[in-house]
């Protein structure tokens, strides 16, 4: 810390005045200017008390004041004397803040009163009742340009529209003839990093979307905003979010939506000091005091930015890349991410080659423990670099955390912060297992994949067997899967314990593959029966591949051969006198046929009563409805799955 030697040197040696701690007074100016004004009133033969000078201080330059009251300062404790009396009294007779017993010594505020200049709530745009938080924000404000003003275009984008019709995820749309664009709309809390999983029907530049908005409503641009901007490279956030303002990286390609507005850097090197600041507690702050929950780009266009020097500007960017670049880095192992690559089991970026599947659980946790670390410790140098380029004491800095309350963390795994160990090495064992499947059916010919042999078809869980083998060439695949096994018998919160790979793939693959696609499945799970008792038939179908005439083919072909396979076996076992074993296959052959009557009324889209297997499209005109099964990719898998969930087709088992 730099330090002022004063008087000769033997005072110098005895005497050092802490200069920053005297620039960081908030009083200095006012001390300054009254022993100032006595000084110049001296010279002239006046003399003017401390009190006389400090009025004509505030008359010259701090003008007219309101005060307030910090009323939950006034609750007493149940464990003292009601003193709330004397509180209020106290803080009546305090003519300003500047009170020993109001301020602390580092500059925080203790008082319960505070006496804030009218003016200073003119500073802040649209003049918000933010009485406590005016006397840190206005200099602040007064003293830094703007976002809006001096470093980017700030912009909502586009409204939200017949969103059933134009937005899907992106896993959804594989092999559509319709152009689907990125489309960034908001989503959950992320600073640095988030991935776009939503896409916009964009095809002709979205000449149907802007020819329904103009039916509609009479005019594009209430709706199509900001259209100059689309596809460009920016920042981006959550319009509304109770947990405060988040800002990460809108990658170039996009369109951005009203609920995710955008600011576009005007210097393109200012991208990641513009992403480290609007990410600090002290920006967080400035936009809770500003608009409570709403951070709509009118708003954060207003938020003040540092000029900071060249160093420090470069510091502050490099802290918000590693945040960056740690968080992206993560998501390849992320199978429902735009980036993924392969699971963080088996990708060499994350674990070692050769290692035992619990090594490589044990490696992996260990670095996501480090890598949190890592991004936590950044993020805190991050914060302090920012407070230091708006020059705020190190008291307020407390008080601004404090006012913030909890935030979440960062964490390079968001979606299992706050689980165990233990919830972490299972993920992993079903993240292995959904690559596996999803591997499987998309290698198919005809994306069909049963669970039993029929027509010449390897079983699914034969299938996976040479899978594992191929992702593991330098161990043995007996040896992995009984590794696999001891990992699913485990006891997790959470997570269905099941004996084996076999009753994971039957009973718990597709409530889990649904949930990790957002209600949204492309590999559906068709079956003769629900709940986990074994079913007749089964297979796995990919929804982009399943359409009429792979539909006619699981009916006539697989299931047909299978249903043949029953009433052959029922009735060797009648001529052989096994009744136990007639009774089973004869219980097959009747639940395959039930299962193939409900397949039919879904091929045809029988609808009468309460029964309707429809694929029901409301924005299409009836002519171009889709007659019987005849899925289209585009309308999206909620629409085109619900027939099946709605004949009882698909196997649910609740994941716990």
């Amino acid at each position: 810390m730099p330090h002022l030697l004063v008087g000769n040197n033997k005072m110098a040696n005895d005497k050092r005045v802490d200069v920053k701690k005297i620039l960081a007074d908030p009083d200095l100016r006012r001390k300054l200017m009254v022993s100032t004004i006595q000084a110049t009133q001296a010279r002239e033969g006046i003399k003017t008390t401390e009190e006389q000078a400090e009025r004509a201080y505030y008359v010259v330059t701090e003008g007219e004041k309101v005060t307030c009251f910090w009323l939950s300062r006034f609750r007493p404790r149940e464990d003292t004397a009601d003193l709330r009396h004397y509180q209020f009294v106290s803080a009546l007779a305090t003519r300003r803040n500047r009170a020993a017993d109001n301020v602390e010594p580092n500059g925080s505020q203790s008082a319960v009163r505070f006496d804030v200049r009218r003016a200073d709530f003119s500073v802040l745009d649209g003049s918000p009742l933010v009485y406590r938080q005016v006397r840190i924000l206005a200099p602040i404000f007064r003293e830094h340009s703007k976002l809006g003003e001096s470093w980017a275009s700030v912009r909502g984008g586009m409204n939200s529209t017949a969103s059933d019709k134009f937005v899907r995820f992106f896993w959804e749309t594989s092999g559509s003839n319709h152009r689907w664009v990125r489309y960034s709309k908001g989503g959950s809390y992320a600073r640095f990093y988030s991935d776009l999983p939503l896409v916009l029907d964009w095809t002709n530049d979205g000449a149907e979307l802007r020819a329904l908005v103009r039916d509609r409503y009479g005019s594009e641009s209430r709706f199509i905003k900001s259209p100059e901007f689309y596809f460009k490279r920016g920042l981006t956030w959550t319009e509304k979010s109770s947990l405060g303002l988040s800002v990460r990286i809108l990658e170039e390609g996009a369109i951005f939506n009203v609920a995710g507005p955008g600011a576009f850097p005007r210097n393109p090197e200012d991208e990641s000091y513009l992403l480290g600041v609007l990410n600090s507690s002290l920006v967080a702050y400035s936009a809770w005091a500003l608009s409570g929950r709403n951070y709509g780009a009118d708003y954060v266009a207003g938020l003040p930015i540092a000029k900071a020097s060249q160093d420090r500007r470069r510091e502050i960017a490099d802290l918000a890349r590693q945040g960056y670049e740690a968080k992206l880095s993560w998501d390849l192992g992320n199978e429902a991410s735009t980036k993924f690559e392969s699971p963080w089991i088996l990708h060499p970026k994350f674990v070692a080659e050769g290692l035992t599947l619990p090594a490589r659980l044990i490696a992996l946790i260990e670095r996501e423990v480090a890598a949190d670390s890592k991004l936590q410790e950044a993020y805190t140098r991050l914060d302090n670099e920012v407070f230091e380029s708006y020059g705020i004491a190190v008291g307020v800095q407390q008080e601004i955390v404090e006012s913030l309350g909890s935030r979440p963390a960062e964490h390079i795994w968001p979606q299992m912060e706050g689980r165990t160990a233990d919830e972490k090495r299972m993920e992993h064992i079903w993240r292995l297992l959904s690559y596996v499947v999803k591997r499987v059916v998309e290698a198919d010919d005809d994306g069909i994949v049963p669970f039993l042999q029929v027509s010449d078809e390897t079983p699914l869980l034969d299938r996976v067997h040479i899978e594992l083998a191929k992702l593991f060439p330098d161990r043995d695949v007996n040896v992995v899967e009984a590794e696999i096994n001891n990992e699913l018998k485990q006891k997790v919160k959470g997570y269905n314990r099941v004996d084996n790979i076999q009753e994971w793939l039957e009973n718990v693959f597709f409530a889990y593959h649904a949930s990790l696609y957002k209600s949204r499945p492309i590999f559906w799970h068709i079956a003769s029966s629900q709940g986990t008792q074994p079913a007749a038939f089964a297979a796995l179908v990919h929804c982009h591949r399943f359409d009429k005439e792979r539909m006619a083919k699981l009916s006539g072909t697989y299931l047909r051969e299978a249903i043949s396979v029953f009433r052959r076996e029922s009735a060797l076992a009648a001529q052989e006198r096994r009744a136990d074993d007639r009774l089973e296959w004869q219980s097959k052959l009747e639940e395959a046929e039930n299962f193939d009557k409900r397949l039919q009324k879904v091929q045809e889209g029988f609808h009468h009563g309460a029964e309707d297997y429809r694929i029901l499209t409301p924005w299409k005109a009836e002519a171009e409805r889709p007659k019987g099964w005849d899925p289209d990719i585009n309308d999206g898998v909620k629409v085109n799955i619900e027939p099946l969930q709605r004949a009882g087709l698909l196997r649910i088992a609740e994941v716990v």
